[in-house]
C-alpha cells in the first residue's frame, strides 16, 4: 500500500472535521454554529478536550460554572483573555462567536438570565491584556478552583 501524500491527509482531517459538523445544521445549528464548533475543535479542543472537559485542575472544564463566571464584568473579561484564547489565530469576531458557541454549547444552564453574547469590541479590548495567571485569576473572580470544577471532578 502506498502513502498518501501530506497534503491529502490535511484534506482527509478537514472532512472528517466538517463530517462531525454537519449533524449540528440538521439539529437546528447554524453555519456560524458548526464554523464555531471547527474553531474550537481546531484552536480549543487540544487542551479543553472536544466535550469541554478540560484536564482539572491545570485545564479548567468548560462545563456548567464557566456560565456564572461570565455572568460578572470581570468574568467575561477573563475568557477573552485566557492566553491560548488571545493568542489564538482568529479575529475579535471569530473568537467572539466560538466563546459564545462554547458557551451555549457547554454552559448554556448556568449561563445567567439575560445573558448578552460577548462581541468583537469587547473581545478585541480584553485580549490585548494577556493573562500571566489564568488559573489564579479564575480564583480570584469564582473563589477556589475546585468550587468551578466539572460537575462531579471536586
Amino acid at each position: 500500500m502506498t502513502a498518501l501524500p501530506a497534503p491529502r491527509y490535511v484534506v482527509l482531517a478537514f472532512v472528517g472535521l466538517l463530517v462531525g459538523v454537519a449533524p449540528a445544521a440538521d439539529q437546528g445549528g447554524t453555519a456560524a454554529d458548526g464554523a464555531a464548533r471547527v474553531d474550537y475543535l481546531l484552536h480549543c479542543s487540544g487542551c479543553h478536550r472536544p466535550d469541554g472537559a478540560g484536564a482539572p485542575p491545570e485545564v479548567p472544564s468548560l462545563r456548567g460554572p464557566i456560565g456564572e463566571i461570565v455572568g460578572t464584568p470581570t468574568g467575561r473579561d477573563y475568557v477573552a483573555r485566557v492566553p491560548e484564547a488571545a493568542q489564538a489565530p482568529l479575529d475579535d469576531e471569530d473568537l467572539a462567536r466560538v466563546l459564545n458557541w462554547m458557551l451555549r454549547e457547554f454552559s448554556a444552564a448556568t449561563l445567567p438570565a439575560g445573558f448578552r453574547p460577548l462581541d468583537a469590541q469587547e473581545v478585541g479590548a480584553a485580549r490585548k491584556r494577556i493573562l500571566t495567571d489564568p488559573l489564579r485569576a479564575r480564583a480570584a473572580i469564582a473563589g477556589r478552583y475546585e468550587a468551578v470544577g466539572a460537575h462531579g471532578s471536586r
